[in-house]
Formats: structure tokens, sequence, C-alpha cells
């Protein structure tokens, strides 16, 4: 047979849909379908809206109050807003800020995971159960308890923690104390480590009790101790969710107000040492002046707002571009 004639093979008739396929294709056009994505979608843009509304109230307010500050607004180490002419500037507050909140992350960070991991795979399950409940209570402590215990109970019993500190790391410089009283930024940031401690603890639980079941079992079979079985399958799988949770506790450490008003002894300078007296943070500042403010007054609190919005912004943006580089290691996608 000449070849010129030969006619193409018709294509492959596909299969008819199953029940399921069919079952899809409706209910992809279903109205309670239309109707929950319409739903979820206007609920992403209406939080998307707010904060705009929120950054273009601030940002106008702050533009007031910087046109008449007659001090650098990121290096002054002054406050006066309502003095003639104003002179205000967040150097301080923003030291402070991000001091105290460090030092309650480096404390509670650690902690956190140790008792996560202790819950879900050292204790035993009606005991580890006790300890989880106990932990998701601190959480539902209000913050004037916090700063009421802080004040009364932690702040009188710093002393015996900072002579100790001051005895060993006071040739540092970061840890020189002069016998004042304890209500410093390191206080702050102890405070503020238990605040934060049971956000951490709660979500990275959680995290580690999804790890596969079947990548324990087989590290197990191969030989691994319990701690290699941690350190090689749980913790990998889970560090994307412990960066989320330390996001979480961050936040609210940036953003502590009461408590942190409480126990710490405001003033508008930077010490070396953390063990001195003195410091202020964004939120102390704003709840503390607030009241007594000019309409002066009031707009430059709301630029030092700003600015701790615009820190919290970027937290969670640094936050989000760890998780997103190193999502295809945590184990997730295994």
């Amino acid at each position: 047979m000449d070849i010129s004639t030969q006619q193409t093979a018709p294509p492959p008739v596909p299969p008819p849909a199953t029940t399921e396929q069919k079952r899809a294709a409706r209910g992809a056009t279903r109205p309670g379908d239309r109707v929950f994505l319409g739903l979820s979608r206007g609920s992403g843009i209406l939080v998307l809206v707010i904060m705009a509304a929120i950054a273009a109230f601030l940002t106008y307010r702050t533009v007031l109050a910087l046109s008449e500050n007659e001090a650098n607004f990121f290096t002054s180490f002054d406050w006066n807003p309502s003095g003639s002419p104003p002179e205000f500037g967040i150097a301080v507050l923003a030291y402070g800020t991000v001091v105290s909140s460090i030092i309650a992350m480096v404390i509670a960070v650690p902690v956190s995971v140790g008792i996560a991991l202790f819950i879900t795979h050292y204790a035993p399950r009606r005991f580890g159960g006790t300890i989880a409940y106990v932990i998701d209570l601190l959480a539902a402590v209000p913050s004037i308890v916090y700063g009421l215990w802080g004040a009364l109970v932690l702040v009188p019993h710093m002393d015996g923690l900072y002579g100790w500190l001051d005895d060993y790391f006071g040739w540092t410089g970061i840890f020189e104390w002069n016998g004042g009283a304890a209500r410093s930024l390191f206080t702050v940031g102890v405070l503020l480590s238990l605040m934060i401690l049971p956000i951490i603890t709660s979500v990275s639980r959680e995290v580690f009790r999804q790890a596969p079941l079947m990548h324990q079992e087989a590290a197990l079979a191969l030989g691994a101790t319990r701690w290699e079985v941690i350190r090689m399958s749980v913790i990998p799988f889970g560090r994307s969710g412990v960066i989320s949770a330390s996001m979480l506790g961050l936040g609210r450490a940036l953003g502590e107000t009461m408590a942190v008003a409480m126990v710490l002894s405001p003033s508008f300078d930077i010490n070396a040492s953390l063990l001195d007296p003195g410091g202020g943070t964004f939120a102390q500042n704003i709840a503390s002046k607030f009241n007594e403010a000019t309409v002066m007054g009031r707009d430059a609190l709301i630029a030092s707002g700003l600015v701790l919005f615009v820190i919290t912004l970027l937290v969670n943006g640094g936050a989000r571009l760890i998780i997103a580089r190193r999502k295809e290691y945590s184990g997730a996608n295994a």
C-alpha cells in the first residue's frame, strides 16, 4: 500500500468520566462553593484594606508631627513634643524595644522548644497533657497581672541574679551592676519571656506532633536513639513551625504595654549595661504619655507607633522569607 494513501489514525477516545469526577465538576459550580469563595476572598481583601487604612492614618499623623519637630526623629534622645519648639526622637525607644525583645526571645525560644519536645516525645501521655494544660493557661493571664507580679515579686528577687551576672560577666560592661533597683531592660526581657513562652510552646507542640510517624519508626529501626530521632526527624520537620511560633511570640514582646510600664523605670537614656535601671519601649511610652499629651504630643506618639508598626511588618516579612527558603527541607513535603 502506498504510504501517501494511508490515513492518520483517529485520536484515542478518552474514557468516560467517573462518578467522582462528575460530582467534582458539579461541585465546582455549586452556589455554596461560590458563596464560600466570595466570603473568603472578601475577608482577605478586607484585611488588606484595614491594614492600608491603619498605615495611611499613622503616616498622615506622622507627617504632621515631623513637620514641627526640630530634632532628628531617628537619633535624638529627647522627648519633648510639647516644648517650644517641639523636639522628640525614638532612639531610646527603638533601642529598648529591640533589646528587651531579643532578651525575651533568647530565653523563651529554647525553653519553649524543650518543653514542647518533652511533652510530645518524653513525658507520659497523661503527665504531658497536664503540663500542656498548665502551659496553655499561662496564655490566658492578663498583662496587668504579669505586670503586678513582675513589680511586686520579680523585681525584688532579681538581686541575686544581678549579683551573679556582675561577678562573672561584669567585665564585659553589658552585665555590670551598680546596685540599683532591678527595673531594667533585662528584667523586662525576663518578664516578656514568661509572657511569650505559652504561645511558642503551644504552636511548637502541635507542630512536633505532626512529624511523620513512619520517619521516626524508620530511624528507630536503624538503631537511632530517641534524641537522634528528634534531631533528624522531628526538629527538621517542625523548623518552619517553630519559626512561625517564635514570630508570634516576638510580635507580642514588641507590642507589650502594661507589664513593661509597671516594671521598667522609664528614662530617655541608653545605658551600656543591661542591668542599669532606665530605658523605654514604644508601647510603654505611648501608654504612659498618651492621656496627658497635647495634640502635638499625640501626633509624636503616633509617629513612634508608626515605627513600631513598620518594625512588626518587617519582622513578619523576614519570618515568611525564612520559612519560604527552608520549607523544602522541613520534612513537610516528604
